[in-house]
């Protein structure tokens, strides 16, 4: 079958098939028990990617508000550690898990071997090693920050990290075309959708964040698209776990982003 040309919407131009994969988006990227039918096949949640900022900026909403009330409850160390430890939960580790297989498979002997370790269940040292160091900068990072920083870069981060798939996703070709999630949803990915939400992303950067937050944006996709260049040639094209892995980091390339404007003192 052919991969369906690329549309610049969420779905076909009913409301139904934009609701249902908005739907399907939430349910992908949170535990948010959302009700309704969500859009199903192969290729719908390539469709429904272009609700990915969107399901972000509502997540990063949540993390505001739910700053704030801790901040108010509990001292700064703690509350960042709840907000970042209930930040992981809500998006039920799904893209904690891509990362990991990722930085375990990176010491694989070849390709079809990496791939193998990938598709393996259990984590290594490296995946276990890597996702501790995420967490830890992540906590410190956001302890760090002051309060009018720390709830921009809480807004910013989740809609950054669900805009990266859309930004990198159409440069790279699925390592795996007959397995996994990567295949089907690179081949529906709209080829429009990363540059729109691109356009309105860097308006609330800068809204943000200043004028140095359109830097900040750009480094860190730009960090993202250099660890996809680098997945591509481990593994011959991406998948499901290097997308979500791009996840991570962009909202952790956020956060250093937010600290090194706020150490410079230009924020």
């Amino acid at each position: 079958m052919a991969d369906p040309a690329p549309s610049p919407g969420p779905s076909s131009s009913t409301g139904a098939g934009a609701g249902s994969s908005l739907i399907l988006a939430v349910r992908f990227l949170t535990i948010v028990p959302i009700p309704g039918r969500e859009a199903s096949g192969p290729h719908a949640l390539g469709s429904a990617a272009w609700w990915f900022p969107v399901v972000g900026l509502a997540l990063g909403g949540a993390l505001v508000l739910l700053d704030r009330l801790l901040a108010v409850l509990f001292p700064p160390l703690l509350s960042a550690l709840l907000v970042v430890s209930l930040w992981k939960v809500a998006t039920g580790g799904i893209h904690l898990d891509g990362l990991a297989d990722c930085l375990d498979a990176i010491g694989g002997r070849d390709r079809e071997h990496r791939l193998a370790i990938m598709r393996d269940s259990r984590i290594g040292v490296f995946g276990a090693v890597g996702l501790i160091l995420l967490f830890l900068i992540a906590l410190v990072t956001l302890a760090e920050l002051s309060k009018p920083v720390r709830g921009a870069a809480l807004l910013l981060a989740p809609v950054v990290g669900r805009l990266a798939p859309l930004v990198v996703g159409p440069w790279f070709p699925a390592a795996s075309p007959q397995q996994g999630y990567g295949s089907p949803f690179l081949a529906s990915l709209s080829a429009w959708s990363g540059g729109i939400h691109l356009v309105w992303t860097a308006a609330l950067a800068v809204a943000l964040l200043g004028p140095w937050g359109a830097l900040a944006l750009a480094a860190t996709l730009a960090g993202v698209l250099l660890w996809s260049v680098f997945m591509t040639w481990r593994l011959g094209g991406l998948t499901g776990d290097v997308l979500g892995s791009g996840v991570e980091l962009a909202e952790l390339g956020i956060l250093l982003g937010a600290a090194a404007l706020a150490h410079a003192r230009v924020l």
